[in-house]
């Protein structure tokens, strides 16, 4: 395999598949990217078996083939040459040699037959705008559960229904839900429902940075894989197995009080107090009072802090415990400049909502109250 690359094109390229290459692995061809050289371009295709990409760039081909390097040694080194055109000649032993002005190398490769295939994309059910896929993984993806243990929480729930886009993701101490109505959720041919895992999400957040405006993603799955196309790149990634939490249970159905408030002036307050809120629990105290919301926060190592936010409250005076960081993973996303918090009483669940006229789709975020 011979061929001739743009220095830019193969950088831009390589570079998404960093995030899908395996650093620590049992079998080393999967720190490796597959090099494919077919008519006018070249194929890039890298996996952990887990989750695979697969892009390609323009080059002018001298001889067709396939070969890998190592993804990251490879990425490292073009990245440091001089702009322009890069040589790229594969070996009989598999060493890829690189020309590029004056600069000769030798990188080590491996034989093509051990790269694991890809499995082949089944017909496309969905066409969804990559904005709004965006939009919706930055303001669910942080909801995600940490713990390996809880598997069907390391993920987001996707649904494409003809009536909108829904993505919700819990950790059991919170929800989140956005609902994008069927103007911004593109065409959906049939319903589909799945599992996405956390690091899927990532690369197609990735992948949408990196798609021009109006751009449109591809969505398919079969029994075990999703897959998104965007232009000429390819994202797959093996659903997570098991059953969702009835997510519809969670959401509240009524809310006796509410409070509208400045999202700047209560997301500044929110992290001062919390500086001073105990560091594992993250507790602080919010009060809801005719016109304001007090936040409190106590330790006896550090300190205690207290401020007031004015409110459009005319509610009963309640008192609930929060988990500061959650609250503040909402109000750093929400574009909106003004927030709702919905109430029912001390025990019961809160949910925040974006507020205004801007707001377009449904988001919604329902955090567990904290004994204090």
């Amino acid at each position: 395999m011979e061929f001739t690359v743009s220095k830019a094109e193969l950088v831009r390229e390589l570079s998404l598949s960093q995030g899908v290459v395996e650093k620590k692995t049992t079998i080393p061809i999967l720190s490796n990217v597959l090099m494919e050289a077919n008519g006018d371009r070249i194929t890039l295709t890298a996996t952990d078996l887990e989750l695979g990409i697969r892009c390609s760039c323009p080059a002018r081909v001298k001889k067709e083939g396939a070969g890998t390097v190592p993804a990251r040694k490879l990425l490292d080194y073009v990245r440091l040459l001089p702009e322009g055109d890069i040589q790229m000649k594969f070996l009989e032993n598999h060493w890829a040699s690189i020309t590029s002005g004056r600069s000769r190398t030798r990188i080590a490769g491996m034989s093509r037959e051990s790269y694991p295939e890809l499995p082949p994309t089944p017909p496309v059910v969905a066409q969804v705008p990559v904005k709004t896929l965006a939009s919706m993984i930055a303001r669910t993806g942080f909801a995600i559960s940490m713990e390996e243990s809880r598997f069907t929480l390391s993920g987001a729930l996707l649904l494409l229904r003809p009536e909108g886009l829904t993505m919700v993701a819990t950790d059991g101490h919170r929800l989140a839900y956005v609902q994008a109505p069927p103007a911004e959720s593109g065409t959906v041919d049939q319903p589909f429902r799945a599992l996405i895992p956390k690091k899927a999400m990532g690369e197609l957040t990735k992948l949408a940075d990196d798609a021009g405006e109006g751009a449109v993603a591809l969505f398919s799955g079969d029994d075990n894989h999703l897959f998104f196309q965007v232009g000429h790149r390819l994202l797959l990634t093996r659903k997570l197995a098991g059953n969702f939490p009835d997510y519809e249970r969670v959401l509240p159905k009524d809310h006796t009080h509410v409070a509208t408030l400045d999202k700047a002036e209560i997301r500044s307050a929110i992290e001062r107090v919390a500086q001073f809120a105990d560091e594992r629990s993250r507790a602080i105290r919010v009060q809801f009072v005719s016109g304001e919301v007090r936040i409190f926060s106590s330790s006896v190592e550090m300190g205690e802090s207290e401020e007031s936010v004015p409110a459009e409250y005319t509610g009963p005076d309640l008192e609930i415990g929060f988990n500061a960081q959650y609250l503040l993973d909402f109000l750093r996303v929400i574009s909106q400049d003004r927030v709702a918090f919905q109430l029912k009483d001390q025990k019961s669940a809160g949910e925040l909502r974006p507020a205004g006229d801007s707001v377009t789709d449904e988001y919604r975020y329902v955090v567990m109250p904290m004994r204090i």
